[in-house]
């Protein structure tokens, strides 16, 4: 039973570094853009969604949401909180693509990372990250 247990560890492991990676390739751009570009992520995203004010704000936490979500997915620390900002900020992508009547396929993407991230907040992070390890050595109860 031990070792099966370990495969899905593996496995966590292999999928949280993966999409951690491409989420920080798809987010560092956006970071380094400033304020101009939050402001244009924003605007666009918040429109679909019948909000017209913060463009700049809600840019910006898109792009540090895949950037730093990214980051601390490879990390496995803070594992479902950083899926859930991730899942939200799929959300909005998809919307915006559906919205726009770019279709299914364009949105898809978004559609299938919100899929992973939803996993990862079921799943956790698994036994290979900091939160395992942070867990392990401070919490009180183990299981």
């Amino acid at each position: 039973m031990k070792k099966s247990r370990d495969i899905i560890d593996i496995g966590l492991l292999i999928l949280r570094v993966g999409i951690g990676i491409m989420f920080i390739l798809h987010g560092y751009p956006k970071i380094i853009g400033g304020p101009e570009k939050w402001f244009g992520l924003g605007e666009k995203a918040m429109t679909v969604l019948n909000i017209g004010f913060g463009f700049t704000f809600f840019g910006f936490m898109a792009a540090l949401s895949e950037f730093l979500g990214g980051l601390l997915l490879i990390l496995g620390l803070a594992t479902r909180y950083a899926s859930g900002f991730l899942l939200f900020t799929m959300f909005v992508a998809a919307t915006l693509h559906l919205a726009s009547g770019d279709g299914i396929m364009h949105a898809s993407h978004a559609i299938e990372s919100g899929v992973v991230f939803l996993s990862l907040i079921f799943l956790g992070s698994g036994k290979f990250s900091l939160d395992h390890y942070i867990c392990d050595k401070c919490c009180v109860t183990k299981k």
